[in-house]
This record gives structure tokens, C-alpha cells and sequence, in this order.
């Protein structure tokens, strides 16, 4: 994919080349040096070779990065990290994927940007927004049973494990999954796993208004595949479930997990029932740079699609400095889509939470952006690029009813009502804000939330 100047406007459009999937070799790597295909292609070699702290990303990385580079992410993680370190090195293989790590490769390269985040990444200023929180899409506060979120009419999102194969730096679940880090201390169920699927399945049993469930975490990846098999076939029990959506960022990271025997058959089984029961199993993955695209990652969907399922799916995330063009959104979206018969679905703002300033984009570069990919795809794989707005859920980037730009606040409706609301007759009525990152911001916007926000902002230059 390429793209060109068109002569004599200065416009650059876009120019769709077909370009093949490649496996980085990584070899390139000192430790992984002398590892074979057949240990690469092993899940549970990759599993046992994470990188989970400072020494082993040294070990893996070799001396090329340079210590600065260490130093920035040690930094990172003892101040300012709210997800833990844990990379695959089938993760690390996208990084730099064409040439042995270095300092600049590194910083450059948008895998890395937002799975190995660094001190010097963040807003020196505003590492935060001054409204940030831990729980910005309050998804706990609609909990029904714990880890099931009534957030739509007919849909539920149940969180049924809290830990990833890979954690993203960005984590709109980072109250939640995965280790405490130095900065972010995080919940933990109070439920044994048994109990809390247990109250999940009673609820959805009880409440014939749910056709949709989608089942996440974490990730689906790092629950044992008998105990999800148990569960998907639970679901398929329950008359009114039509749609089962399974999501899993390591279908990207971890492919070979997917790719496991006992996985495949297990799929096969349960999309075999759905199919007959006439419910739709699709599979939700999160990739968010062309370069994740790989031919393991392109064998992993495609065994998916071979066990029955109706569809792969791509939840991305709009990203600073990673996906946040047309070229690197439209390359995104053909790599998916020729190299994985994945279908971009989605695309979302990333969300309020701490620490994520310098990866956010201003609703009004999202809506340009939506407007720049259309007619390059196929209809069903043009994603939409959406907003997730508190209290009011997932929004079309167009559909915003006003928009302050100077003061970075956009205003939402809704038509619907959460568990909530159910006591609350002006739902339906009020406005829901969401705020675009602060560097957007004219220096009046900046100056207004500097003195219109008091403790707040005290609050964040404290944290400083």
C-alpha cells in the first residue's frame, strides 16, 4: 500500500498495492537466536519466554537500544505505567520488524508505542486529563453479577478472566487486569472463577431480554480451553443468547495459541452447535498496525473461520503516533482484511483513563479520519470509527450533537437506558461529555481547565 501526489494539487491520495505477509525472522534477536520454527510455533514456548521485567526485555533486546532506551522504560514502569510488563516474543518479533532493535527503531515503531510505552512518550504536562479515571467507561458500576456489565439493552459484556497472555499499555481495563503496578493498585474479584460464572450464566438465564453476549476479560486466551468450551456450551444453552462474541487480543499477539490442536477442535465443536442451534459465534480481535499482521496471525484466523465461526473481527483503538493517518489506518485495515480475512469493525477513541494523554486524538481528527478511508473499502470492512462515551456508550464520531472545541468537550445522547437509569427519568433527556486530549487543545482551552478545575488540577501537578 502506497501513497501518491496527485499532480499539479498537492492532494496525497491513497494507492492500493497488495502486499504479502511476512514473518520477521526473529532471530534477529540475541536470545531468540537459535530458537526453531517448531518452538516459535509452540504456545506454550511462548508463554514460558515472556518478557515480564527489565532484565529479560535486556536479554531479549541485546545491547542495540542502548541504555537510555532501558532507563525510559524502567522509569515508566516504576512511575507511570498502569499495565505491567508482559510481551509474548511473538509481540516483540513485530517490533522493529524489518531490522535488528535500536534506539531509533524502537522509538519510531508503533507496536512499540503502545505495548512498550516509555517514560518519554507520556505528556510531560498533562500526563493525564484533569477528568481521567480508573474506570472511565464505568463499566463496574453496571455490573449485574460480578464481571457481567449490563451496559445495552440487548447486550452484556461478561469479564470472565483478569489476566492476558500480553498487556497493552493503554488498557481500558486497567483498573482491573493484570498485576498491580508502582502507580496503579487494581481490583481484585471477590468471587472464585467457578462462583462468578456460575452467577453470570443465572442472570442470563433470567433476563430473556439479552441476545448478545461477548465474552471477554482479559482475554479469552488465558482461560484454560475446557473451562471457556464449558461456558460457551452453557450459553448456547440458554434459548434467547443469538450471538456469542469471543474476544481475544492474542488471536494478534499470541496466534499460536489459537493454532493448538486442542483449541481448533474445541472451536469446531462449539461452532458446530451454534450453527445448529442458529446462533452466530464470531471471534473479536484487537490489532492496531499493519506490521501485527503476520502469517501466523493469518493462519490463527483463518483456523477460526475453518472451525465455523461466522466471522473475525477487528476492535481497534485510534492511536497517536500508531494508527492515526489514513495511510497507516487504510494499511491497517488491507492487512486485515487480504492477509487475515479479518474484517475491520471497529475503531475507538481511546479512552479517559490515567497516563494515556499522549496516545488520544480529538474527536474532530477521528471524524476526518473516517471521512478519509471512505470508498477505499468494501462496505462491510469499512470500520467505523466510534467514541465511548461514559454513561452512553458506543457513539459514531459523526454523531456528536455539539462540539467545544476550544474547551475539548463534545456532548452525546442516547436512546437507551443501562441498569443504571432505570430509576432516572431525565436519562433519556441529558447530554454525556467527552473530552478530547488536552495537547489539542488551543492555549485558552489549556488555560480554562488550569483554573477552572482547582483541586483537580492541583491533584495532577502533585502527581507529577
Amino acid at each position: 500500500m502506497t501513497t501518491t501526489t496527485q499532480a499539479g494539487t498537492g492532494t496525497v491520495l491513497y494507492e492500493y498495492r497488495r502486499t504479502e505477509l511476512i514473518e520477521p525472522d526473529w532471530r534477529r534477536f540475541p536470545l531468540w537466536s537459535a530458537v526453531t520454527a517448531e518452538e516459535w510455533r509452540d504456545p506454550q514456548w511462548q508463554r514460558a519466554h515472556c518478557v515480564k521485567n527489565l532484565r529479560q526485555l535486556r536479554e531479549a533486546l541485546g545491547t542495540g537500544p542502548g541504555e537510555t532506551f532501558y532507563e525510559d522504560v524502567a522509569r515508566d514502569q516504576a512511575e507511570l505505567a498502569t499495565m505491567s510488563l508482559l510481551l509474548p516474543p511473538h509481540v516483540i518479533n513485530t517490533m522493529s520488524p524489518d531490522r535488528p532493535p535500536t534506539a531509533d527503531s524502537l522509538y519510531a515503531d508503533p507496536v512499540r508505542r503502545y505495548m512498550l510505552p516509555v517514560a518519554s512518550d507520556r505528556d510531560p504536562e498533562w500526563p493525564s486529563h484533569p477528568v481521567a479515571s480508573r474506570d472511565s467507561l464505568h463499566e463496574a458500576d453496571m455490573w449485574v453479577a460480578e464481571g457481567l456489565t449490563h451496559r445495552y439493552p440487548t447486550k452484556v459484556l461478561a469479564e470472565v478472566v483478569a489476566t492476558c497472555p500480553q498487556y497493552c499499555g493503554h488498557c481500558t481495563r486497567m483498573d482491573l487486569v493484570g498485576p498491580a503496578t508502582p502507580a496503579t493498585p487494581k481490583y481484585r474479584f471477590a468471587l472464585k472463577p467457578v462462583d462468578r460464572l456460575d452467577r453470570i450464566v443465572e442472570y442470563l438465564r433470567a433476563t430473556p431480554s439479552v441476545r448478545d453476549v461477548v465474552v471477554s476479560g482479559g482475554d479469552t486466551a488465558n482461560l484454560p480451553w475446557p473451562r471457556l468450551e464449558a461456558f460457551l456450551l452453557r450459553l448456547l444453552e440458554i434459548e434467547n443468547i443469538r450471538d456469542i462474541r469471543i474476544a481475544t487480543k492474542a488471536l494478534v499477539g499470541l496466534p499460536q495459541h489459537w493454532l493448538a490442536d486442542e483449541v481448533r477442535a474445541g472451536m469446531a465443536r462449539v461452532a458446530a452447535l451454534a450453527f445448529s442451534r442458529g446462533v452466530s459465534i464470531a471471534v473479536h480481535t484487537h490489532a492496531n498496525a499493519a506490521q501485527q499482521v503476520t502469517p501466523l496471525v493469518e493462519q490463527a484466523a483463518r483456523a477460526m473461520l475453518e472451525a465455523g465461526v461466522r466471522d473475525v473481527r477487528n476492535q481497534g483503538v485510534l492511536l497517536r503516533g500508531v494508527n492515526d493517518s489514513q495511510q497507516a489506518l487504510l494499511d491497517l485495515c488491507f492487512a486485515l482484511l487480504d492477509g487475515g480475512g479479518i474484517t475491520p469493525y471497529y475503531f475507538y477513541l481511546c479512552d479517559i483513563i490515567p497516563n494515556s494523554e499522549h496516545w488520544r486524538i480529538p474527536l474532530h481528527q477521528a471524524q476526518r479520519l473516517q471521512d478519509s478511508i471512505m470508498g477505499f473499502l468494501p462496505g462491510f470492512a469499512t470500520p467505523r470509527l466510534v467514541c465511548d462515551v461514559p454513561y452512553a456508550g458506543k457513539r459514531w464520531v459523526h454523531q456528536v450533537a455539539e462540539y467545544d472545541r476550544e474547551l475539548g468537550i463534545s456532548y452525546w445522547t442516547k436512546h437507551f437506558l443501562t441498569v443504571l437509569d432505570t430509576d432516572d427519568p431525565q436519562a433519556l433527556e441529558r447530554v454525556y461529555e467527552y473530552h478530547d486530549p488536552m495537547h489539542s487543545l488551543p492555549a485558552s482551552g489549556r488555560e480554562h481547565w488550569r483554573h477552572h478545575l482547582g483541586p483537580a488540577v492541583e491533584l495532577l501537578e502533585r502527581s507529577r
